[in-house]
């Protein structure tokens, strides 16, 4: 009798065994390998992103790590980050020495197209997911590469869509007939430029009388703007990056040009920096996304923006020289798409991380918006409102929605 009360006992020694397996072949930490440039052209967008990581890192490990599901446990995570400089050739060599040297366990691109366009063919010869933060341009995205997922803004083919709804719905009501295209010649800006152009072309609304491509190291627009006023577009839609618009619109004041409708990618996203170096007279009347960082969304996981803007205030307050920003929330959300992945993948095989990624397609919300991803990686949710950058006070700035209609704050307003 004695003998047979043990056996439901000794019946549960398998289980009692495989938990301890478990539990003793968990690794001390999850290394998380990542880029950033402390200086160049994309250190405006790429140390945000980093102090967002950082954050998160801290905020986990001082909870006692990120839970994860494959060792029913939490575990520590190490962020073992490298500056690129912004230089293409030592990212290619990092994101190498990250993966093979490294042996992390996660992988996360830098900010932006540019720096994140040399990771993707490193990533999917290793076999390593790639988490993508910001680097949207479409040809990242195929059907025959699984290793990677963009984490924080729409793919470039898509994004602007909203300019080119706008301008045919709101824009032509209001006498908008022309416009002009003018763009930096790189996947992130030159991808939007491409498209934009489609749109307005087959919608048949607007005609297109200027479109331009330059190097993203340009530096001086005058002339620029000199050929753009020479065919007296009604709409102005300018594509580059931080230094590409700081300098644009420093020459369009300077030029005295004026356009009814002007467009820049970094007017909202990276509004407090542009502000700083071109001023609100530079800014206001001019349109430009409403990023994440500026406008709260109903989240179902992680902190909601006025809970992230106070964590990031209290860790980063000001007089520290962090820039608040999109690019702010974009390396915060990467993580936190990174921490629910963990929590239900099913191991810790790149292969098991993918396929816990793309399971929370359309079902995780966070303060980035709904997060939404097609067969290939590519992001399709997180859709950015159109807003027009409006003065507070005499030297400040802000920005308020006016299109879709469902997301509007105000009614758009037009130059004369």
């Amino acid at each position: 009798m004695k003998f047979r009360n043990l056996l439901p006992a000794l019946g549960l020694l398998p289980a009692l065994w495989g938990g301890a397996a478990v539990a003793a072949g968990a690794p001390s930490e999850i290394k998380i390998g990542t880029l950033y440039a402390s200086s160049g052209p994309f250190a405006a967008i790429s140390m945000p992103v980093y102090d967002g990581e950082k954050l998160w890192a801290k905020q986990m490990n001082a909870q006692g790590g990120v839970y994860v599901a494959a060792y029913h446990k939490k575990i520590p995570v190490k962020l073992i980050a490298y500056d690129d400089q912004s230089s293409t050739a030592t990212a290619a060599t990092l994101y190498n020495q990250l993966i093979s040297q490294d042996h992390v366990d996660l992988l996360m691109a830098d900010s932006g197209s540019v720096l994140t366009s040399v990771a993707v063919p490193i990533a999917k010869e290793h076999k390593m997911f790639l988490f993508d933060v910001s680097g949207t341009g479409g040809t990242f995205f195929t059907k025959d590469n699984p290793y990677i997922g963009l984490m924080a803004i729409p793919v470039s083919t898509i994004w602007p869509s909203a300019i080119s709804n706008f301008l045919d719905d709101v824009g032509v009501k209001n006498g908008i007939k022309t416009a002009a295209i003018l763009y930096a010649t790189n996947d992130f800006t030159g991808t939007q430029a491409h498209s934009l152009a489609g749109f307005l072309k087959k919608a048949g609304k607007i005609k297109i009388v200027y479109d331009q491509g330059v190097p993203t190291s340009t530096s001086n627009y005058t002339v620029l703007i000199n050929n753009i006023a020479a065919h007296k577009p009604d709409a102005v839609i300018e594509l580059g990056f931080p230094n590409n618009e700081i300098a644009f619109l420093r020459n369009l004041q300077d030029s005295g040009d004026t356009f009814r409708f002007l467009f820049t990618v970094y007017g909202g996203t990276e509004m407090d920096l542009l502000l700083k170096n071109v001023g609100a007279a530079g800014l206001a009347g001019s349109y430009s996304y409403v990023p994440s960082a500026l406008y709260s969304y109903k989240v179902n996981y992680g902190p909601t923006l006025a809970q992230y803007r106070a964590m990031w205030d209290k860790e980063y307050p000001k007089g520290s020289g962090v820039e608040w920003g999109s690019n702010a929330v974009y390396g915060y959300q990467a993580c936190l798409v990174m921490q629910r992945a963990l929590a239900t993948a099913k191991g810790m095989s790149q292969m098991d991380i993918h396929n816990a990624v793309f399971a929370l397609s359309g079902k995780l919300k966070t303060l980035d918006g709904t997060f939404e991803l097609n067969s290939e990686g590519a992001q399709i949710g997180e859709m950015t409102p159109m807003g027009q950058l409006v003065r507070k006070g005499k030297h400040g700035i802000g920005i308020v929605a006016v299109y879709p209609p469902e997301f509007a704050k105000a009614k758009a307003v037009f130059g004369k």
